[in-house]
């Protein structure tokens, strides 16, 4: 069984753009995420990134430009994530058990990678990234302290680098 940090992508790797973040040169990699993730690679952890697309069912991008997106963050850290798991639906366009808060784009991962979820994390800035893992008995990190007080996760930290530190220590 193997060990996973799983990661929300915007807001926890990319600054967060409320009119979504779907061109490369907007891509902006927040302070500290690739030595975070190197240092949590070196420590044995899968990394798996679980995030809503939702602006392609929406037709404001596409998913060539959200993995043209993806390909420049792997580029950029060295291709240490093992993959990236999106859901492109809103349910204004079209229902989707895998759009988070929902379990199926863990569920998927947990099975493909024979993920031990008792050893696993999950880092989000969102309750509806931090109620599937709590679902599945994943650890809860969170990023900032835009969350209603019943959805807070276990921790609470400032960036990617300080997740990794509560993860590598415990």
């Amino acid at each position: 069984m193997n060990k996973c940090v799983f990661l929300d992508r915007d807001g926890v790797l990319n600054k967060d753009n409320p009119n979504y973040t779907y061109k490369v040169e907007s891509f902006e990699i927040l302070p500290g995420v690739l030595e975070a993730i190197t240092e949590l690679k070196q420590a044995g952890y899968l990394l798996v990134v679980v995030t809503n697309q939702s602006g392609i069912a929406q037709g404001i991008y596409t998913q060539e430009q959200m993995e043209e997106c993806h390909a420049y963050f792997q580029k950029m850290c060295g291709n240490r994530i093992d993959h990236f798991y999106f859901c492109p639906h809103h349910p204004t366009v079209t229902a989707s058990l895998a759009r988070k808060p929902g379990t199926l784009m863990f569920e998927k991962a947990i099975a493909r990678f024979s993920i031990d979820t008792t050893q696993s994390w999950m880092i989000g800035d969102r309750g509806r990234d931090l109620i599937p893992a709590r679902q599945l008995g994943i650890r809860t990190i969170q990023i900032g302290d835009e969350i209603e007080e019943h959805e807070k996760a276990e921790h609470q930290v400032d960036g990617l680098m300080q997740a990794a530190e509560i993860i590598l220590s415990n």
